[in-house]
């Protein structure tokens, strides 16, 4: 390898996804670690799950030990372009329908619709009877 760093484009990187041809993105450097998918601890499906993207997050995010970390001076390929990856997105949840936690609210409501007419119904009958028999 020169000493010049070759600079890739995402586009280019993205080329190189496959078990035979795996190139990651990680910290603004490209690696080609075809030849160390069969001996990654986490298994193949994780690395090739991350290409054609910064895969730096998803580097970062599991803790390599710094073995980890030196091994990948062997699969340097060059620098990307970062004008060619993506700015981050923030994620934002998709617009649902304001739900209510606390359902006491209509809970009550709810319970109140059936006990008044209930109360009524049962005063006009204590009411009723009452009056019979004092007029008895």
């Amino acid at each position: 390898m020169s000493s010049n760093s070759k600079v890739l484009t995402l586009e280019e990187v993205s080329k190189h996804n496959t078990k035979d041809d795996c190139w990651l993105i990680i910290g603004g450097k490209v690696y080609n670690v075809t030849k160390f998918l069969e001996d990654h601890p986490g298994g193949d499906d994780v690395l090739l799950s991350s290409t054609a993207k910064d895969a730096t997050d998803d580097f970062e995010d599991v803790g390599h030990s710094t073995t980890a970390r030196a091994m990948m001076d062997e699969y340097y390929v060059g620098d990307i372009d970062a004008t060619t990856i993506p700015t981050k997105v923030k994620y934002t949840p998709p617009k649902q329908p304001h739900y209510n936690q606390d359902k006491t609210p209509e809970f009550i409501i709810k319970i109140l619709q059936f006990l008044v007419p209930l109360a009524i119904l049962g005063l006009a009958v204590a009411v009723r009877i009452y009056t019979k028999s004092e007029s008895a």
